[in-house]
């Protein structure tokens, strides 16, 4: 393993330390316990926009902590889930009259500790729970895991939010999102977790595998290597029938790295996943490409289409101004 640490245990800490300080004028480190909150005060009766998870998936969800998205962010040791009393301080922290409204991406650990976060906190608080990932099936025995659509949810509710949306609202419109919105991933390596040392499984040189989650998971399958049009044509064909998009249909699209592939194939993996969505009649109004969930070092994509109305565009489009996704400030 060669990797720029100085500790296994130091790690986080370090790293925190370092996301602040680079972006001082947007963010604050609390510690004991560890969360990023907004450097300005959550306006009066702002609805407070709280996530959080395992670290290795950076920027989520640290780097979206600011104006038009997250009040506050919470993030555990690597893949591995914040505890409760970082949730319940960060919620007190931020919270200023409009209640509370945590984004929970699908991971056992993730929801449970939300959940018991949620019963000790005084003021009114809801939950939106995501579970875009389209390679489990429905019926998986723990549900389908929060992926990369994570982020849209986050910036649309959190533009709804920053307009004065109550809590019912901001919920209702997060739902919504999720229900429009699938992603599946490929992984031509694993990574290589710290704590661990090795890579967490080993496929060969010539394999991908087919459906993968963002902590070092496994495929659904392990298929042979083939060209990038059949991987883009693999990922679209799953969230086609998933989401059954109309002919005419607007969607966003997003192109998601997990951390060790370059733009070039990332660029070059939209422009092949954008005609195909084009042949199926889908109208690309919006995209984003980039490393944005990531699974620390793993080379692999995401390919996450959300549908969209002018409503949805609207508060995508409003601004945002956050260490790792800014425009219209």
């Amino acid at each position: 393993m060669k990797k720029f640490i100085n500790s296994v245990d130091t790690l986080l800490e370090e790293s925190l330390s370092g996301f602040a300080k680079a972006h001082a004028d947007i963010v604050q480190l609390n510690r004991q316990p560890y969360f990023v909150k907004r450097k300005q005060i959550t306006p009066s009766g702002k609805v407070a926009l709280i996530s959080g998870g395992g670290s290795g998936h950076e920027p989520l969800h640290i780097g979206f902590v600011g104006t038009g998205m997250l009040d506050a962010a919470c993030p555990g040791q690597v893949f591995t889930s914040p505890t409760p009393d970082q949730m319940l301080a960060a919620a007190q922290a931020v919270e200023n009259g409009g209640g509370v409204l945590f984004i929970v991406k699908n991971y056992a650990g993730d929801v449970m500790n939300f959940e018991i976060a949620a019963e000790m906190l005084e003021c009114a608080n809801a939950s939106i729970l995501i579970d875009d990932d389209v390679s489990l099936p429905k019926n998986h025995s723990t549900g389908r895991r929060g992926v990369a659509g994570t982020l849209i949810v986050e910036k649309i509710v959190g533009a709804a939010a920053e307009r004065g949306a109550d809590l019912a609202s901001c919920k209702a419109l997060g739902e919504r999102v999720t229900r429009a919105t699938a992603s599946m991933g490929v992984a031509l390596s694993s990574c290589t977790v710290p704590a661990l040392g090795y890579p967490t499984f080993a496929i060969n040189d010539d394999q991908m595998e087919m459906g993968v989650g963002i902590h070092g998971e496994r495929g659904h399958v392990t298929l042979p290597l083939t060209n990038a049009k059949e991987i883009v044509a693999q990922l679209v064909n799953a969230i086609k029938e998933e989401l059954a998009p109309q002919k005419g249909q607007t969607a966003l699209l997003h192109v998601n790295g997990f951390g060790s592939t370059p733009l070039s194939e990332l660029y070059l993996m939209y422009e092949l996943a954008a005609q195909q969505w084009e042949n199926h009649g889908v109208k690309i109004a919006r995209s984003l490409v980039g490393n944005y969930t990531t699974s620390l070092d793993m080379a692999g994509c995401s390919i996450t289409l959300s549908l969209m109305d002018d409503e949805l565009l609207a508060l995508w489009d409003a601004p945002v101004h956050t260490a790792n996704l800014r425009w219209g400030c």
